[in-house]
């Protein structure tokens, strides 16, 4: 609200409490001025000196009143950059919290992952401690065994003499050749086990990465929902508030135009008493005011001088 608009509607308010039903009660007071004995002229002079000493001191009260409204919009305006500030701070601060989370987000991603890759390793010893537990197991099965078949060597040179082998190293011989044969199988079996195992582990790696993309897609999602509640509170607030602004503009406006009505009514009873031309504006209220008090003092001043013939003419 500018300073012009608070002055005029203050002023207004002000001029209407003190004068407005003062100078009602002295119109429904007084007869008219043709009905009133006529005053001294110099009387009349003294009286309109003492309205203009008045007059004097009412602007000086406007004055007064008018540097207080400037102080006062001063304030206003101080409380607008403290405002500011308070929302740049607002501003930062919500800008660590979203920080802050950030950080958390990543931290608990690391240590998710810390966890897991301790899991794997705990699965990878007890794996190894078992595979050396079983070859333990087949170390001595196989010592058994070896005394087992001990007896074999004799099952071997017998069927050396019943075959087209000559010696038991050449039976030997066919048989690694099987073995090896049996290895390559077992190897290329292997390697294709492998191949899937490392696909196995790409699609767990692929779907790991994506299910922290989705993990990060919904902390923004619900950042940003937070975000659009928060702008939606303060959109509705911000919104009550200016439909609060424009009730009160219109009932400031409406008030105004009312004490402008009353003023120019009075003024122009004013003048049809005094039965004077004026040049005043229907516009200016402030000189109307005056030319209101003016008549009023003037009133006062012949109603104290009627009163007193009056007094006068009881004693006598």
């Amino acid at each position: 609200m500018s300073l012009g608009i608070m002055e005029e509607e203050d002023l207004a308010e002000y001029f209407r409490l003190q004068y407005g039903e003062r100078l009602l009660q002295l119109l429904q007071k007084f007869p008219s001025i043709e009905e009133q004995s006529e005053s001294p002229s110099i009387r009349l002079l003294e009286k309109k000196k003492e309205a203009k000493i008045m007059h004097h001191a009412m602007e000086q009260k406007k004055e007064t009143f008018k540097c207080k409204m400037e102080a006062m919009n001063l304030r206003w305006e101080e409380l607008g950059v403290k405002e500011a500030q308070l929302t740049a701070h607002i501003q930062k601060f919500e800008q660590f919290i979203q920080e802050n989370d950030q950080k958390r987000i990543r931290a608990l991603k690391k240590a998710n992952k810390e966890r897991e890759l301790r899991r794997q390793r705990m699965r990878e010893l007890a794996k190894a401690k078992q595979e050396m537990a079983a070859l333990r197991l087949e170390h001595q099965r196989l010592s058994a065994k070896l005394q087992d078949y001990s007896i074999f060597n004799k099952y071997l040179e017998k069927v050396v003499e019943n075959s087209e082998f000559e010696e038991i190293h050449e039976v030997i011989g066919r048989y690694k050749t099987l073995v090896s044969m049996h290895h390559d199988l077992m190897q290329s079996a292997q390697e294709g086990q492998e191949k899937i195992e490392r696909a196995k582990a790409r699609l767990a790696r692929y779907m790991e990465e994506k299910d922290d993309e989705i993990l990060q897609h919904n902390n923004e999602l619900a950042r940003l929902q937070m975000r659009f509640d928060r702008a939606r509170s303060d959109v509705i607030i911000w919104e009550s508030r200016w439909a609060h602004i424009q009730n009160t503009a219109a009932k400031k406006t409406l008030l105004l135009g009312t004490i402008k009505m009353a003023t120019l009514n009075l003024f122009q009873i004013v003048s049809k008493q005094l039965k004077e031309t004026t040049s005043v504006s229907l516009e200016d209220t402030h000189k109307q005011l005056d030319m209101i008090q003016q008549f009023i003092q003037d009133l006062s001043d012949i109603w104290a001088e009627v009163k007193k013939k009056e007094q006068q003419q009881i004693r006598v």
